[in-house]
């Protein structure tokens, strides 16, 4: 099947009284969420806004199955996450695409060998490795599949881990500030590129970032501060 075309619906989120704490070296509790109560629709692309420690990293991590909430249900599709045993949280997770703000690349694995990786140990009904080329075609990488990580420039090195977050055609992509570490022009080129390939894709979209600009291009824009949800605006 060509990526071009939707590879699955995407998957609607809904968060009922979500709350998480940290505790600190000293043993102190830090809330970084605090009943937090959702509902994002499929194939919708949120924004995740807040100042540095507001909980936007940590709303992601819960709905991706990456932390456990102290509190609270979450339900991606039909599954009720907060409930899964760790076996089936690594299955839900393979569901999940993420991007993250540092790339996460593995070094010593070409570009290929990067994008491959998420699906490389698991029996899967399409041609892994061809899946992965046509990916960094989509990304515009094609002739940069030998190339390793080191060789390559900091918005390239994101946009091959955009093509790893869709080798496992997810129906919710997770994406922590993609744009942080680069510049302006290259964090507008992840951006755009993320919005085509959700385009083409069908996956619901939820983006943590500071960043007003990227924030405007979203359908939805949430805003959380100190772990509370203090605004909601589409």
């Amino acid at each position: 099947m060509s990526i071009t075309k939707a590879d699955d619906s995407g998957l609607p989120v809904s968060l009922s009284e979500v709350s998480k704490a940290y505790r600190t070296g000293l043993g102190t509790p830090v809330c970084a969420l605090d009943d937090i109560t959702l509902e994002v629709a499929a194939r919708q692309i949120v924004a995740v806004s807040g100042p540095s420690g507001s909980g936007k990293s940590t709303l992601l991590h819960v709905v991706g199955g990456m932390d456990r909430p102290d509190r609270g249900s979450i339900r991606v599709g039909e599954q009720e996450i907060t409930s899964l045993g760790d076996t089936q949280r690594a299955a839900y997770r393979r569901r999940v695409g993420f991007v993250f703000q540092r790339f996460h690349l593995l070094p010593a694995l070409t570009t290929l060998d990067n994008v491959l990786a998420p699906v490389m140990p698991y029996r899967v009904d399409f041609d892994k490795a061809g899946r992965a080329r046509e990916l960094l075609a989509a990304v515009g990488l094609a002739e940069r599949g030998n190339d390793l990580p080191s060789h390559l420039s900091g918005g390239e090195q994101q946009r091959v881990a955009i093509a790893r977050a869709l080798v496992n055609r997810p129906g919710i992509v997770l994406a922590d500030e993609p744009t942080g570490n680069l510049d302006t022009a290259n964090g507008a080129m992840v951006m755009d590129l993320l919005l085509r390939l959700r385009a083409e894709h069908g996956f619901t979209l939820m983006i943590a970032t500071h960043d007003p600009n990227l924030s405007s291009r979203c359908d939805r824009s949430i805003h959380l501060i100190d772990g509370h949800l203090v605004a909601d605006v589409e």
